[in-house]
């Protein structure tokens, strides 16, 4: 006699949470997809779906912070693996993420767009991304070179906005290329402004 499979614990009930989540509102955006369709897409019942995330925003807060820990990671073991050159390695790496099939540009921005200063917990995860990427070119830049790492800073994001609209790795390459010049010239374009 066949066993019953054993009864789903929290952890993969969120997972597959988390996992639908992110593949709609990456796709389609936050505010088109309602948590019946999340629920519809996971199999986990609406019931349980409400207990483990009490609200929109807790299931999009959660899904947004699991994305930061992912990509964060998977950029800084590019730049890590890149030593020899991590301004190459950041475009390089953003490179092939313009390229993937699915690519829909920054997720953290795609939230910020939708609901704009609205709930705090989502706002609080976007800043904490943005702040984290910063973080990691300001060690590429260099002790005291804040304004350079913020130039890179803009480089990334300019580049992501518009492989959003013209996906390929074109934008990345681009954007490396004006990486390097400013590199090569010390981040002096930021003394002029400050």
């Amino acid at each position: 006699m066949p066993t019953a499979p054993a009864p789903m614990n929290d952890e993969e009930a969120r997972t597959r949470l988390l996992d639908a989540a992110e593949a709609l509102f990456y796709a389609e955006g936050i505010q088109a997809v309602g948590m019946d369709r999340i629920r519809t897409e996971s199999g986990i019942p609406l019931k349980r779906l409400y207990r483990l995330y009490p609200s929109k925003e807790s299931l999009v807060t959660a899904y947004l912070e699991r994305r930061d820990r992912r990509w964060m990671a998977s950029l800084s073991a590019a730049v890590a693996a890149g030593r020899a050159d991590p301004v190459g390695a950041v475009f390089e790496w953003l490179a092939q993420w313009f390229s993937e099939p699915d690519f829909r540009g920054c997720a953290f921005l795609n939230a910020y767009g939708e609901l704009g200063a609205g709930p705090a917990g989502v706002l609080d995860v976007v800043r904490r991304h943005k702040a984290e990427l910063r973080a990691l070119l300001a060690g590429i830049a260099g002790p005291g070179r804040e304004g350079l790492a913020e130039q890179l800073l803009l480089l990334v994001e300019g580049a992501t906005v518009v492989a959003a609209l013209e996906p390929g790795p074109g934008a990345a390459v681009r954007a490396r290329e004006a990486a390097y010049v400013l590199m090569q010239v010390g981040g002096g374009i930021h003394a002029a402004a400050e």
